[in-house]
């Protein structure tokens, strides 16, 4: 997982008195606001697919789909295949729980700051 929170998303994040959910993790993770958008509507509604989140969501299949990759490569959703009684599969998705993303906004912010705290040391009298 990258841990480099986008600079200018986190100096508004700083700036904001009190940010919400979606600005806080789209800053930590780097996603899209529409990328939160989905990992709250699978909150609401766990085992989702594809097609069912599309049309709650009100968009293509496939920008679900990248939304959904984006999410599970951060950790925030997770996928699970169904066979179908008729043959074939589906896939279901359902979101990580939001203790459970709490705590990986703690852990990403915390490794971001430590690299951060690693660059400074670096730092010598031909830096400046």
């Amino acid at each position: 997982m990258a841990i480099d929170p986008s600079p200018d998303a986190f100096r508004e994040l700083m700036v904001d008195d009190e940010p919400s959910l979606d600005e806080v993790m789209a800053c930590v993770f780097g996603v899209q606001r529409h990328e939160v958008r989905t990992y709250r509507t699978l909150l609401d509604t766990p085992g989702s697919t594809v097609e069912e989140l599309a049309a709650e969501l009100d968009r293509d299949r496939s920008n679900v789909n990248r939304s959904l990759s984006t999410l599970r490569e951060k950790g925030l959703a997770k996928r699970e295949r169904r066979l179908l009684d008729g043959g074939g599969h589906v896939y279901q998705y359902t979101a990580t729980p939001l203790d459970d993303a709490r705590e990986l906004m703690h852990e990403t912010l915390d490794q971001w700051t430590a690299a951060v705290h690693e660059r400074i040391d670096e730092f010598d009298a031909t830096d400046v």
